[in-house]
């Protein structure tokens, strides 16, 4: 299939694709489905999501999508962004394996791996104009932006508005309509 068919068909499928019991719980294709699902709802938070000037080392600074800690996504997430741009910003991915080593990061997927360390990953980044995004149960309660939940074999979307807020970003209505929104602020912790 032709890169820029599987984007299209992967964006489609973002707010579409339903997972069978059976396949969800049992099959690496269907693991590998989930995160091609999730790595387009990454991609589509970059058009979604402002973040203020300073964010950005310049105008056409890259809009960083970072990975912390096991990377569930394989290639499927570099091939969906892979020659994209939003606002004129081109779209880049980053492997992290400690806090440490973020530096320019504009959407931060903190993989499951962290879910020990996700209190202190989030005091870390403090008040950074940075998109958490993760699929740990409690992320969203525990200060993080956006987590993912497969309810109903379907990944839905729960968004902690005042963690956002905080970090000085702005979430389209669009992608708000469809979430569970959460208050719970980065203090609460």
């Amino acid at each position: 299939m032709p890169l820029l068919m599987r984007r299209l068909a992967m964006v489609l499928a973002a707010t579409t694709l339903s997972f069978t019991p059976a396949i969800a719980a049992t099959s690496a294709p269907a693991v590998t489905q989930e995160y091609d699902l999730k790595a387009a709802f990454l991609f589509n938070f970059a058009q979604f999501v402002e973040w203020p000037a300073q964010a950005f080392a310049s105008p056409t600074a890259p809009i960083v999508i970072g990975v912390l800690g096991e990377d569930p996504f394989g290639s499927g997430l570099d091939e969906i962004v892979e020659g994209e741009t939003v606002h004129e910003h081109p779209l880049v991915i980053r492997r992290y394996h400690s806090i440490a080593q973020i530096d320019s990061c504009q959407i931060l997927f903190i993989s499951l791996s962290e879910s020990a360390r996700l209190d202190q990953v989030l005091k870390a980044l403090g008040h950074r104009s940075v998109l958490t995004v993760g699929e740990a149960r409690d992320f969203t309660d525990r200060s993080g932006m956006i987590g993912f939940d497969l309810v109903q074999r379907r990944v839905r979307l729960r968004i902690n508005l005042v963690a956002a807020t905080d970090a000085g970003l702005t979430i389209s209505s669009k992608l708000l309509r469809q979430a569970q929104i959460v208050r719970t602020s980065r203090g609460s912790n």
